[in-house]
């Protein structure tokens, strides 16, 4: 069985929450506050390793400090999860997250990288050639620096690998980035595909329209995730027809790290050989039960508590 190869960021995650998110220049006092595990690619390393059936390597980097020592223990507890390309800064420092989550599950985040700042393309350079002939899909997002996410989708293409790349954060020059011509898969939020496009994203039909603008920039296939409306999935014309899955409704408790789920559940599936519909359509499933728990990693669901939630829905679903 192929491995899946995620690159990304690791963060320690500050967590308050609190009643309503404030506004700009606004303090809001009684929110509850938790540190949790979290980062971009940390995330989907630990989705992609409790939900799917295959050994996930995360290539990331941490700072030798406290922080960074109590997360390379926690991430050691996640059965196929491997940490071998796992950088320690030395003297660096872990990168952190400051997360608000209001009562009704949204959230802001602010990200200082840390040593995620300091992955670097050298650091990909050093990575063996049998890593990557043993993956079957690279997963890459946008907290490290984009020419480290550039080099790793290079060496990827040429092994051949299924490239997804997640555009959050929206980096600036990536619109222009021809990085983008070797991606099979793009999977930005309805958010981060209007500042790639410059088109609202509020519907199906809008999420078709912004992808039609990023396919022109050289990406293959979009998929644009839409929350509790779902995916739409967008081939490129010619191919096949846009089509949609819906998200089953759930009481959503906190939305952190639902991309990230997502994510890491589409690749997982992708690399053991599912077919891109039965992938996303696990993935979105996964998703929709990570914001009925809080935290980030917290809230991961492993793949019996998903097919679980599945076979529930399916239940319920049946007439009479």
């Amino acid at each position: 069985m192929q491995k899946l190869l995620v690159i990304g960021s690791i963060n320690m995650d500050f967590v308050i929450r609190t009643e309503s998110l404030p506004r700009p220049g606004e303090t809001t006092i009684g929110g509850k506050f938790c540190q949790i595990s979290g980062g971009k690619g940390a995330n989907q390393a630990v989705a992609a390793a409790r939900g799917g059936c295959v050994a996930v390597r995360l290539l990331a980097a941490l700072g030798d400090d406290d922080m960074g020592r109590a997360l390379l223990k926690q991430y050691g507890s996640e059965d196929q999860l491997s940490l071998d390309l796992v950088h320690k800064i030395d003297d660096g420092v872990t990168g952190v997250a400051t997360i608000l989550v209001d009562s009704s599950g949204e959230n802001m985040i602010c990200v200082a990288p840390g040593a995620n700042a300091h992955l670097q393309p050298a650091q990909v350079r050093a990575v063996t050639d049998e890593v990557f002939e043993d993956s079957g899909v690279l997963l890459a997002s946008n907290e490290i620096p984009l020419e480290t996410v550039a080099a790793c989708i290079r060496r990827a293409t040429l092994a051949g690998l299924r490239i997804i790349l997640n555009p959050a954060p929206v980096l600036p020059e990536l619109a222009d980035h021809p990085l983008l011509k070797s991606v099979d898969l793009l999977t930005p939020n309805e958010h981060e595909a209007r500042l790639l496009s410059g088109i609202e994203v509020t519907d199906v039909a809008s999420a078709i329209a912004s992808a039609r603008v990023l396919q022109q920039m050289g990406v293959e296939c979009v998929i644009i995730t839409l929350g509790s409306q779902g995916v739409v999935v967008i081939p490129r014309e010619g191919q096949s027809d846009p089509w949609c899955v819906q998200a089953p409704q759930v009481v959503a408790l906190d939305t952190t790290a639902a991309g990230d789920c997502f994510n890491g559940l589409l690749a997982a599936e992708l690399a053991q050989g599912q077919d891109l519909k039965q992938a996303v359509e696990f993935a979105v499933h996964g998703a929709s039960l990570s914001v009925s728990c809080r935290g980030a990693q917290s809230s991961l669901p492993t793949r019996p508590e998903i097919l679980q939630f599945i076979r529930g829905e399916t239940e319920q679903t049946l007439p009479g």
